[in-house]
């Protein structure tokens, strides 16, 4: 899944001028904690509420701007990045959110939260669903042998993950599935010589 397709698009921005009380201002009243600084579209900074916070008593005693608190060269991300790209940036770095540049104009931010909602919805945790974990073996055409038997029960398979087992014959693959009679399910695929590990209806 690419970038842009999670990306926020409707950006709050600020100046390079703006106070500080401005851009608490800002984040209070669209409940975000990263404001890209611009100008004609082009991205100058980026500011996040740490910033902000570390630089609020300062910004009592004397004039700072965003200017001067601001990180003049973000680390940013394109709009055809993959998230998974995105997420491992997010992840090296330990920051919340990338500011995402196009030939030099700012086009959207992508969040940890954007990449966390892109997870849910692909793993399906939210969808109503059955799930059932099975050891294949390595045997040849495995998978497939097992998804016509899902099939054949009436569901289709959601996502599918899988243990990091360094033995293929012990991996086990955790099947999201649409919701079914998964103990039915179950019955069948041992009957086909794999092994069901566990499952939930």
């Amino acid at each position: 899944m690419k970038v842009k397709k999670r990306m926020a698009k409707k950006l709050v921005t600020t100046r390079r001028d703006a106070t500080v009380a401005d851009a608490i201002n800002l984040m209070k009243k669209h409940s975000i904690r990263h404001l890209p600084v611009v100008e004609d579209g082009e991205l100058l900074g980026w500011v996040t509420e740490r910033d902000i916070r570390e630089a609020y008593i300062a910004s009592l005693i004397e004039q700072v701007s965003i200017g001067d608190i601001m990180i003049k060269d973000p680390i940013t991300i394109s709009s055809d990045a993959n998230l998974e790209e995105a997420a491992e940036l997010l992840y090296r770095h330990g920051i919340g959110g990338l500011p995402v540049v196009d030939k030099g104009k700012l086009v959207g931010v992508i969040t940890v939260a954007d990449i966390m909602a892109a997870f849910i919805e692909v793993m399906g945790i939210l969808q109503e669903s059955s799930r059932i974990d099975v050891i294949l073996g390595g045997r040849l055409h495995a998978f497939e042998t097992v998804t016509k038997i899902i099939r054949d029960h009436g569901s289709e398979i959601i996502s599918v993950g899988m243990s990091a087992h360094q033995d293929r014959t012990r991996r086990i693959y955790y099947l999201r599935l649409t919701k079914c009679d998964v103990h039915a399910l179950a019955k069948e695929i041992e009957q086909a010589g794999y092994k069901v590990v566990s499952m939930t209806e």
